[in-house]
């Protein structure tokens, strides 16, 4: 499951301890047995992680998840919110990647050197 998901062993653990990954299934031995949902769920939670999203965030947003429809709406906006900070994101990474281009243009490439 960890490497299927591209997480560690010790991070699952993490989000069930945080109940974040809830319910997962267990054998007779007790040895774990996650489902298709658990699989898909853990992409998530390692998505909205890597964008920033924080451990709060994400345990506000399973408890409001299971409580129903009803918090559907303060779901989406969460999601919302979060995109606009990854857009945010995204625009200061590319200016610093034009930034790194421009300083690079002062220096030869090694490449250009050995062709001549």
């Amino acid at each position: 499951m960890a490497e299927r998901c591209g997480v560690s062993i010790d991070t699952l653990r993490y989000y069930e301890r945080e109940g974040l990954l809830q319910n997962v299934a267990r054998a007779e031995s007790g040895h774990r047995r996650y489902s298709e949902d658990d699989v898909l769920w853990v992409e998530v939670l390692r998505c909205l992680r890597e964008t920033g999203m924080s451990i709060e965030q994400l345990r506000h947003y399973c408890q409001l998840g299971a409580q129903g429809n009803h918090t559907a709406a303060e779901r989406r906006e969460m999601l919302t919110s979060h995109r606009t900070l990854v857009e945010a994101q995204i625009v200061e990474r590319q200016l610093a990647l034009k930034l790194i281009d421009h300083k690079l243009s002062y220096y030869p490439n090694p490449q250009d050197q050995e062709n001549k």
